[in-house]
């Protein structure tokens, strides 16, 4: 079977955002060898989100199917990644547990 060179040099990946009351997944189809920093940037997120901003994006933590990356700049993505954006929590989790144990809720 005789593949395409497109096949040979790009991948398939998403890259996916969430807000508390929506969320987005872009799809994508970039060069073999794009790193999971450089695929949210091509994502570009700052316009599915204004309100964020640009910088928001460019330093966000980063992960692949819930697994955070230490270096997203040095992570190469493969076939079907599915880059994920997170953002900082509203409340630490350790914190609201301690207010529900206190009957704060």
């Amino acid at each position: 079977m005789v593949t395409s060179d497109i096949a040979q040099t790009h991948i398939d990946v998403e890259v996916a955002f969430a807000e508390p009351h929506r969320q987005h997944i872009v799809a994508l189809t970039v060069p073999s060898g794009t790193s999971a920093r450089d695929v949210v940037a091509m994502a570009d997120l700052p316009t599915l989100f204004p309100e964020r901003g640009t910088d928001f994006f460019r330093h966000a933590p980063l992960g692949i199917y819930g697994q955070a990356l230490r270096e997203p700049e040095r992570h190469t993505l493969v076939e079907g990644d599915r880059v994920e954006v997170y953002r900082p929590l509203a409340v630490d989790p350790k914190q609201a547990r301690l207010a529900r144990a206190r009957g704060g809720d």
